[in-house]
Order: structure tokens, then sequence, then C-alpha cells
């Protein structure tokens, strides 16, 4: 009986100390961002973030992915996107239910939709694993930060794909409150092109967003593709051209010309919205090292020259693995950041407020042990392997990406909710990530 206690409370300590590192991590970020000690200015924390997006974060990957993936590997683990997709369809689902029981303000349905769908796949799971496995006695062994970051960098092309098509999409802003949402902006201020002046929360996880902005970026642009506006409010909007590019200067008799008239009007209109999809910018520094890391380790020849002791480059590798060490502790700082600067004014209502934290971040992770263990019944996923499932049910269990907030940013669509609704589930992230870390242990301790 003793024993049996004695393990019990191990088990608890080790899933809660890495937290409470974290924790710590974030704590002091908070202090040298809250406005009250400006210890240090904002200023500094955007360019730590862009540190973090541009250096760091794809040394990390790089390193990390580079040396575990085989071609072998790549087949093995087709479930970690997969999983992505599953959690996010199953989140969007439940947003769909807080909606229908907490009914939110009608131009907020969308929206309580992305954040209870759309979780944070890349920097929080990645500071996760590496607090975990941070301890010697860590329960998934040796090799424990390689492997688990490895993971969770495997399915990252997903999120960025989903964050560039779904997600942006589903931020548009709703057209039947375009213009009084527009009007609300006029009269309240104007529009930011500082980069300094704007909120850490628009640069903390993917700086460079919001300066992405389009002519349609900011409005509903595929309900006008696809529905007709008339009156005066057709003149609140930019126009649409549904002609190919340098159709001004096409003759009626040239190809581009002749595919428009043989185009069926629906067809040229979800080619228009395909046009205005920012679907180019994934190719970013993180995924630009997920893309190189997955060739390099595929590719034996690649993997041997540069990974390994006696490897020609290990000495680049080696460096990039020293800058890589810096990605935890800074993300854990830009999240203290962000949390200082306080949570802005929501019209979104405290009840769907709460409505979302309780789907994301308590009734989510209950369906991730189901879905989860549905697939290890099915003997889809790598046999033996705690971390490969750990990493799984990461991926159910954390909240919103920061990610949203400069998407809301980018289409100028419920910004200030979304800055509240990060606030306060990364506040109650503290006690749900621990209770459901135990129980993750608990249960990979069978596997």
């Amino acid at each position: 009986m003793g024993a049996q206690v004695a393990n019990a409370n191990e088990d608890l300590l080790s899933a809660v100390v890495p937290l409470m590192k974290l924790l710590c991590l974030t704590v002091i970020g908070l202090i040298l961002a809250h406005p009250r000690t400006q210890i240090l200015p904002r200023a500094t924390f955007k360019l730590l973030s862009k540190l973090v997006f541009a250096l760091f974060l794809p040394c990390l990957i790089f390193v990390h992915l580079g040396q575990s993936v085989t071609l072998n590997d790549v087949l093995l683990w087709w479930f970690v996107p997969v999983n992505v997709l599953i959690s996010t369809v199953l989140g969007c689902l439940l947003g769909f239910v807080v909606c229908l029981v907490c009914r939110p303000p009608p131009q907020f349905v969308r929206f309580t939709i992305i954040m209870t769908g759309f979780g944070n796949t890349g920097n929080l799971p990645i500071a996760i694993v590496g607090s975990v496995c941070h301890n010697s006695d860590n329960p998934f062994g040796p090799g424990c930060s390689r492997t688990g970051i490895a993971y969770v960098s495997f399915a990252q092309w997903v999120a960025v794909i989903l964050v560039y098509t779904f997600v942006y999409h589903m931020m548009e802003p709703p057209m039947q409150y375009y213009e009084l949402v527009a009007e609300e902006k006029e009269i309240q201020e104007e529009p930011i092109s500082n980069d300094i002046s704007r909120p850490l929360l628009h640069e903390a996880e993917w700086p460079g967003m919001v300066d992405n902005e389009t002519a349609h970026s900011k409005t509903p642009f595929i309900a006008r593709v696809f529905m007709s506006i008339s009156g005066s409010s057709q003149n609140t909007f930019p126009e649409i051209d549904f002609s190919e590019e340098g159709g001004a200067t096409a003759g009626p008799s040239s190809p581009k010309s002749l595919r428009c008239l043989a185009e069926p009007k629906v067809v040229r209109r979800m080619r228009v919205v395909a046009e205005q999809t920012p679907i180019r910018h994934i190719l970013q520094p993180p995924t630009i090292a997920s893309l190189l890391a997955l060739v390099v380790g595929m590719v034996p020849v690649f993997r041997d020259f540069v990974f390994g002791y006696d490897a020609p480059l290990s000495f680049f590798t080696d460096s990039l693995e020293i800058l890589a060490g810096a990605v935890v502790p800074l993300v854990m700082l830009i999240l203290g950041g962000m949390l200082a600067e306080g949570p802005n004014d929501s019209a979104l209502g405290i009840r769907t407020t709460i409505g979302i934290i309780v789907a994301r971040l308590l009734v989510l992770p209950l369906l991730g042990i189901g879905v989860v263990a549905l697939a290890d019944k099915l003997h889809i996923l790598v046999e033996e392997d705690p971390m490969y499932r750990f990493v799984l049910l990461l991926q159910y269990t954390t909240p919103s990406a920061i990610l949203l907030g400069a998407i809301s940013s980018l289409r100028g669509y419920a910004v200030k909710e979304a800055s509240a609704i990060l606030f306060w589930q990364h506040i109650c992230a503290v006690i749900s990530l621990s209770v459901y870390i135990v129980i993750y242990f608990k249960l990979l301790a069978y596997v």
C-alpha cells in the first residue's frame, strides 16, 4: 500500500513539476513586461518573437526532426498530421455545440467555432515536451526530447495549411455586420501602422502575419463573391475583379479571355476565392526547416553527411542545436509578455467565453483520449511508443493557438474578443494541463 502511494506521488510530481517550470518562466516574462515594472519594453519581446520564429525554432525543428525521421518513419508517423485534422474537426463540432447552448452574438458564431476548434499544435507542445523531458526520471526514457519534438514538428505543416485556408476564411468579417464593424473602427481608432505599437498578441507566434494584409483582407470577400450586394452597401466594399489578371490588356480572342468565357460562374468564383487565399505565405522559416529536415532525414547520403558524430557537418548541426536550446525559455517568456497586456473588453459575453474554455480545455481532451484509444485498438499507432501517444493527446489539450490573434487582426474581425479568449484560456490551461498530463501519464503507464 505504501509503495502504491509513493508511486502515485512520483507520477503526480513527474506530471506537475514540468508545468511548474514553464509557469515560472511565464511569470518571469509577465513581470518583465508588466506596465508597472516595464523592465523590458514591448519592442524587446517582439524582437525575441522574431528571433524565435526566424532562427531558434527552425534550428530546433531541423535538428530534432532531421535526426529522428527516416523514410520508414514518415510511413509510420502518418497519423500525427491526420490527428491534427481530427482534433480540429472535433473542436469545431464542439464549437458549434457551444453556439447552440450559449448563443453568442450572431456576428461571433464563426469566431466561437474557430476559437474552440483550432488549438496550439506548435510552440506550446514543444515547450511542454521539452520541460517534461528535462527531468532525468521522465517516463519516456532516453531520447525523449528529440523524438517528442520530432513528432510535434512533423505535424506543423498541416496546422500552417489550415491557418492560411480554413481558418483564414472562417475568420472573415460577417457580411451582415460589416458596415457596423467598419463604422465602429472609424470612430474608435485609426489603423495602427506602427509595428511597435501593435499588441504583442499579433506578433507573439507568427511575426509579420499582420503585414500580409491585402485589399480584401478586412472585408467579407467570400460572401461578396457568392452573393450579390444591392443598394448603397455595395459602395462600401472594394471592387472585385472576376476577370483574369491582365484582363485589361488581353484581347477578346486571347486564351485568358476564352477561358473566362468558357468557365461556369461558380467555377470562376471559386477560382477567384482560391487566388485570394494567402497559401503562398506558408513557406515561412519553420515550414522550410521542416521540409529540409524531411529531405535530409529521408535520404541516407544527406543524413550521414549532416548528422552524426563523424559527419562532415557535425560542427554545423552542433551549432544549430545550441541555438535550438533557446526556444523553450523564450517561448514562455513571450507568452508571459503577452499575458502582461491583460484581456481586452469583449462583446462575446461571459457565458460564451466560459463555454469555449470548458469545451476546449475540458471536453475536447476527453474526446482525444477516445480517439487515441480507438486508434491504438485499430493498431495504426507506433507500437510501444508512449511519447508518440503523448504528443497525439497533447494536440487535444492545448488552448487555442495564439496565431488566431494575428489572424483576427489581419481580417479585422473580433480582435478584442480574440485577445480576451486567449488570455483566459491560457490562465485556465495551467490547471487543465496539469490535470490531464497526470491522467495521460497514468494511461501511458499501461502502454
